[in-house]
C-alpha cells in the first residue's frame, strides 16, 4: 500500500480505533512529527501514554486511547496561518469555540493553537482534535 500521507493515514488510524472503543492502537510508520502531535494530543488530554517501538524498518507508535476523542484529522493544504487569522480557522475545523484543539507547526515545534496564540506565532496548520 502506498503511503501518500503518512500523517492522515495516523489520524485516521486513531480515529477508528477511537470510534470503536479500542483502549490501544498501532500506528506507523512513525516520524518525528507525528510525535510532536501526539506529545501535544497527550498535553490537552485526548490520548494516554505513547510509545516508539523500533522495529527495524520506519518505527512504530503505541498509542493508548482513553476515549477522548470525537474526530480528528489532517489539514491539507498545510495552510499559513498568522495570529491574527487563529479565529478564523478554529471557526473552519472546530464544532465550537473553546473546543478542541488546532495542532500547528511554528518555529517553536508544534503548538496547540492556543499555545501559539500566547506565544505570539503563527505557523502552518497539521491537524485538528476534539
Amino acid at each position: 500500500m502506498a503511503r501518500l500521507n503518512p500523517i492522515a493515514d495516523a489520524m485516521g488510524i486513531i480515529k477508528n480505533a477511537s470510534a470503536v472503543g479500542k483502549d490501544e492502537c498501532i500506528v506507523e510508520p512513525a516520524s518525528k512529527l507525528f510525535g510532536a502531535m501526539l506529545g501535544i494530543m497527550k498535553e490537552n488530554g485526548y490520548v494516554g501514554d505513547f510509545e516508539f517501538i523500533d522495529d527495524g524498518r520506519g518505527g512504530q507508535f503505541r498509542v493508548h486511547l482513553i476515549g477522548k476523542i470525537n474526530k480528528c484529522g489532517v489539514i491539507t493544504p498545510r495552510y499559513a496561518v498568522k495570529v491574527s487569522e487563529m479565529e478564523y480557522w478554529e471557526t473552519q475545523f472546530l464544532p465550537a469555540k473553546n473546543f478542541g484543539i488546532l495542532l500547528i507547526s511554528t518555529s517553536k515545534g508544534v503548538l496547540s493553537h492556543e499555545s501559539a496564540r500566547k506565544e505570539g506565532i503563527g505557523g502552518e496548520l497539521l491537524g485538528y482534535v476534539y
